[in-house]
C-alpha cells in the first residue's frame, strides 16, 4: 500500500495545501431540562476532512472526491494529514494523470 498527501490550491495565495486534522472533534450536548456533561470525541474521516476543503481550494471538493475514491481510498495520516491510500505505484501513476486531466494543476498527490 502506498499512502500519498493530498493536496489543492489555495483559493486566496493558490499555493497547494493541504488539511491537517489537529484535535478530533468534539461534540457536546445540550437539553431543555438538564444539564448534560457528556462530550464525545471522534476523529474525522479522509473524505469528511476534505469536504472541509470547500471555501479554502480552487476546485469544489465533492468533485476531488469522486475521482479518487475511483482509484484508492481518502484516510486521515499518523500525523492528521488528508492523505489517499492506494494499492501500488500503478495506481498512482493513474491517480495522478487523471486529477491532471480533469483539474490541471489544482489538484496534486505528493509522498
Amino acid at each position: 500500500m502506498i499512502q500519498l498527501r493530498l493536496f489543492g490550491r489555495c483559493r486566496i495565495y493558490h499555493d497547494p495545501v493541504s488539511p491537517v486534522l489537529k484535535e478530533s472533534a468534539q461534540i457536546g450536548w445540550t437539553s431543555w431540562f438538564r444539564d448534560i456533561d457528556l462530550v464525545t470525541s471522534r476523529k474525522l474521516k479522509g473524505k469528511e476532512l476534505l469536504m472541509r476543503t470547500r471555501g479554502w481550494w480552487t476546485v469544489e471538493p465533492t468533485l476531488v472526491a469522486d475521482v479518487v475514491e475511483k482509484y484508492g481510498k481518502l484516510m486521515i495520516g499518523e500525523n492528521g494529514e488528508l492523505m489517499v491510500e492506494l494499492k501500488s505505484g500503478d495506481k498512482a501513476e493513474e491517480l495522478s494523470i487523471c486529477l491532471t486531466e480533469n483539474f490541471d494543476d489544482q489538484i496534486l498527490i505528493a509522498p
